[in-house]
């Protein structure tokens, strides 16, 4: 229960944030920044780095390769 009301109070706290910093910000030298990118509870994708002969198979060939096994931890 501890864990969800910290969640919900960085959510808000981080949608402050980004309004607070996109006011501030300069549109031409910077991004525009999501409440994501303040709250520590947001998960982050990154991209899958595959080689070409997974796009071949993907795109030429028409196969779906085995999805990656994410670490738990």
């Amino acid at each position: 229960m501890l864990d969800g009301k910290q969640r919900h109070d960085w959510s808000i706290a981080s949608a402050v944030m980004a309004l607070v910093a996109n006011i501030h910000r300069d549109p031409k030298r910077s991004r525009r920044l999501n409440p994501s990118d303040f709250d520590p509870f947001a998960k982050r994708q990154r991209p899958i780095r595959v080689g070409v002969s997974v796009l071949k198979d993907v795109f030429i060939d028409g196969k779906m390769p085995p999805l990656p096994q994410e670490a738990h931890g």
